[in-house]
């Protein structure tokens, strides 16, 4: 498992708008190109956002499925990439003072993942969830500066 942890200075309620739109996440998700669809009542549990990742040329659809949703709490996702298996994907909003303790698990469920879990593969989930966590905080930040 790789897990992430990142201060935001912003509340968790603003920080859960972010994750509560689905159409904003190629913003902040590291490797997605675009959004192909979000159902109208994403987070909800059993709520399918379908994006397209990659880098160049070379991508692939995926698509999240809401496992546990508890608003301004937690959201646990099922990313399934086929032919690649799937993973787990759980953030944890925990309140800290005005801001949010944001912390991201990330564990393969199923395919290959599973057999190369290790050193050199949560080395790598580690780097690009750190990048989405930065991502995500200078988000929340502008806009809790500009009062959205």
């Amino acid at each position: 498992m790789a897990r992430n942890r990142c201060l935001i200075l912003s509340s968790p309620s603003e920080v859960w708008r972010l994750l509560s739109d689905g159409h904003r996440y190629a913003e902040w998700v590291t490797g997605t190109q675009r959004i192909l669809a979000v159902d109208p009542h994403w987070p909800d549990i059993g709520a399918r956002l379908k994006v397209r990742v990659g880098a160049g040329p070379l991508t692939l659809d995926d698509t999240c499925v809401v496992r546990i949703s508890e608003p301004r709490h937690r959201l646990q996702l099922e990313a399934k990439a086929e032919p690649f298996g799937a993973a787990r994907i759980a953030m944890k909003l925990i309140p800290w003072g005005e801001h949010t303790l944001f912390t991201l698990d990330w564990h393969p469920l199923r395919g290959p993942g599973t057999r190369m879990h290790g050193l050199p593969v949560e080395y790598f989930v580690r780097i690009r969830n750190g990048m989405m966590l930065t991502k995500l905080a200078q988000i929340a930040v502008r806009e809790h500066a500009a009062g959205v």
